[in-house]
């Protein structure tokens, strides 16, 4: 008489894209509002509250990208890798660790970003706001992958 012995299931490529496309779509709508944010706060920072090259082209993205990414953050934590945080007794800890993490990871890929501004706006002359949108195409991939391996890497069991 055989032994009957369970079959181990193998997961479908399927089943192992779909966490992946999750957490990517999430992701890139996250940044898009980031980008809006961030546009939107260069634009009146450069326009109406800064003027000179060190205003438009140093000040204003500085102002810009700390709006951009705490609302980056804040989607980051409560949504895209929301099973990776501390929900229960240490969640303001955690919270804030979490920033903290995300904000240092945040200003390195802000410095590439805005090196990537100012060296696509001498070789261009375009306006700031189209130089940064490129700029941050560049650094959104390397921000994923601060998040996904770093930030906000899973735990060992």
């Amino acid at each position: 008489m055989q032994s009957w012995t369970p079959c181990l299931k193998r997961q479908t490529m399927t089943e192992k894209i779909r966490p992946w496309t999750r957490k990517i779509s999430g992701f890139v709508a996250s940044n898009l509002l980031g980008t809006a944010v961030d546009t939107a706060v260069l634009w009146v920072c450069s326009t109406y509250l800064f003027s000179g090259y060190a205003g438009t082209y140093l000040l204003s993205p500085v102002i810009s990208f700390e709006c951009a990414v705490s609302v980056n953050f804040l989607c980051s934590y409560f949504f895209i890798w929301k099973d990776r945080v501390t929900r229960k007794r240490h969640r303001k800890t955690s919270f804030f660790r979490h920033y903290g993490a995300y904000n240092l990871s945040c200003t390195g890929v802000f410095l590439l970003k805005m090196g990537f501004l100012l060296i696509i706006e001498r070789i261009t002359r375009w306006d700031v706001v189209f130089c940064n949108l490129l700029a941050l195409c560049v650094s959104g991939c390397v921000n994923f992958v601060m998040d996904e391996w770093v930030i906000f890497k899973k735990k060992k069991k």
